[in-house]
């Protein structure tokens, strides 16, 4: 059963969310633990219904600290079933709580961790999940849990930066839209229809607007059911194999865009192969996780014909060269460090590398796309006020 209980400690009060069979059992934990109780409250299952499916969801960021948690507590040499314990006792999400209750369980019933991951394939990756079952293999699981939630936040902090960056364009590009439908509808026409009892030429501008004021005016709900129906049948397109390589290769191909595109996922897939192979997981196990987890399909691609030639015997280094896609200093550095022996640690460097040319391509992204969103705002504006202005000052010179 869970509890929700309010205790104070050090003239703090703390609410927390926890699993007891008795509301004794939790005054027990309260007293030993130096908690004076206030309230001690059994949670109704009726809150894991529909609400809580929806806002109370295990998003990424769970799984990031996560992950970072336990990395903490396996390295400071609990056991897996201890953390998990901690671990459900300080979570407050009812989602995190049930998934992390359900992953113990099957600890605790004789399967591996990486083998209970695996039944949640919608919050651990094919990459998570290889990782786990390198460190139980080699008895470094904290390590190798500590390089992942790294992995993990650095994911998460350039998430944040391309959030970022897009929100402001967004909120510009959906409010222009909504003010232009909304004018060109039930604003306009009131305005032109102004005309109609004057005898006066009007130019083509203002005919334009005239044409698409009444025909908003008049099949405005088919519109929306229109825009609507359009959007999910391109995102349907979006999702075959055809609709999918058309979209991915035609933004690599964009300015700025497709250079922003171009390194985060070299980031993604360079930084994952280097953890992968310094988890001591071979070269073609970690070219398979990377083209499952690759989130471009040309690069997704370009890794399978990578692992088919590195497994007719092929280097690394020059299976890359022969896509023709990759960087001059990624193939370059990858010989090298097959050369050396330490291809992990120079997949590495590489992989800090384009983090750093991320950064730089988000904020030449941001630059060009706030500028350009001015331009087009500022013509949509300027034509709006052209074709009503002009017949107005037209109607003004006849008068005179």
């Amino acid at each position: 059963m869970q509890f929700r209980y309010k205790a104070l400690k050090n003239n703090k009060i703390y609410e927390k969310r926890i699993e007891a069979n008795s509301e004794a059992e939790i005054l027990h934990f309260l007293k030993i633990s130096d908690y004076f109780p206030i309230e001690i409250k059994k949670i109704d299952t009726s809150e894991r219904s529909l609400f809580g499916f929806i806002f109370n969801r295990v998003s990424f960021d769970d799984v990031t600290n996560f992950t970072r948690q336990l990395a903490i507590m396996l390295n400071a040499g609990l056991t897996l079933v201890d953390s998990f314990d901690i671990l459900k006792r300080q979570t407050t999400k009812t989602a995190l709580f049930k998934l992390m209750e359900n992953i113990d369980k099957q600890i605790r019933e004789g399967e591996s961790f990486s083998a209970a991951l695996k039944n949640y394939p919608q919050y651990f990756s094919n990459l998570y999940i290889a990782l786990v079952r390198s460190g139980e293999a080699s008895g470094k699981l904290s390590d190798i849990l500590l390089k992942l939630s790294d992995n993990l936040e650095k994911q998460r902090e350039f998430q944040g930066k391309m959030k970022g960056a897009m929100i402001y364009p967004l909120i510009i590009i959906v409010a222009m839209i909504g003010v232009m439908f909304i004018m060109v509808t039930f604003v306009i026409p009131k305005l032109l229809g102004l005309y109609k009892d004057f005898n006066i030429s009007l130019p083509i501008t203002t005919q334009i607007l005239i044409l698409v004021s009444n025909f908003a005016q008049k099949f405005w709900p088919l519109i929306i059911v229109g825009t609507f129906i359009v959007l999910s049948l391109v995102q349907r397109y979006l999702q075959t194999k055809a609709g999918k390589y058309l979209f991915d290769s035609t933004i690599l191909k964009l300015p700025v865009i497709g250079r922003v595109i171009e390194v985060s996922t070299l980031v993604d897939s360079v930084r994952t192969l280097s953890i992968l192979i310094g988890s001591g997981v071979s070269i073609l196990d970690g070219l398979s996780i990377v083209v499952d987890t690759s989130g471009n399909v040309i690069y997704q691609n370009s890794f399978r014909r990578i692992y088919s030639q590195v497994e007719k015997g092929v280097s690394l280094g020059n299976a890359m060269l022969q896509e023709g896609i990759f960087p001059p200093i990624l193939v370059q550095m990858t010989l090298v460090g097959e050369q050396t022996g330490h291809l992990d640690d120079t997949l590495l460097r590489i992989a800090k590398y384009f983090e750093m040319e991320s950064e730089i391509a988000v904020k030449a992204m941001t630059a060009l796309i706030e500028p350009l969103i001015l331009v087009v705002l500022g013509l949509g504006v300027g034509f709006l006020v052209l074709s009503v202005i002009t017949p107005i000052y037209n109607l003004t010179n006849s008068f005179q």
